[in-house]
């Protein structure tokens, strides 16, 4: 396995977890779950795609300006996951700023996935892209547990 097939492992989850958590209701069982889901996946996979992607991305000339591109949408994410934990579930500002997740979500995969990777695979050699993908899901297995 290269880092680009560990990385899309977790992208569907989170795809899933995305697309499930803006279908649920007040603050029901399933919304808690969904959004406890999102959240654990997402800091998991951002941590480790920081960690094993990006910046081993950033040694190359031209890996630094998406690496800060992708890192700083994860920054994005992690704002409005703090906004979410810091509203009332039932309040329709807490389904708007989950709607608002969604959408970033569902805008970096697909941009990571159709213009980030392209550029990584040019810069990283095949033995750089498997061990990656080792530590990466090392990484993120760790971050994980601790969800």
């Amino acid at each position: 396995m290269n880092i680009f097939e560990a990385l899309r492992e977790s992208h569907e989850r989170q795809r899933g977890y995305a697309d499930a958590l803006i279908q649920t209701h007040g603050d029901s069982e399933e919304r808690v779950e969904a959004y406890k889901q999102l959240k654990a996946e997402l800091q998991a996979h951002e941590t480790a795609e920081e960690r094993f992607f990006y910046i081993p991305l950033m040694q190359y000339d031209n890996g630094v300006d998406l690496s800060r591109h992708a890192i700083s949408e994860h920054h994005e994410m992690d704002e409005m996951m703090e906004e979410l934990d810091e509203t009332e579930m039932s309040s329709p500002s807490w389904m708007a700023t989950a709607k608002k997740l969604s959408e970033k979500v569902h805008h970096h995969l697909k941009e990571e996935e159709q213009k980030f990777f392209q550029s990584a695979g040019k810069l990283l050699d095949d033995q750089q892209k498997q061990s990656l993908a080792r530590e990466y899901h090392k990484e993120y297995e760790e971050q994980l547990a601790k969800a």
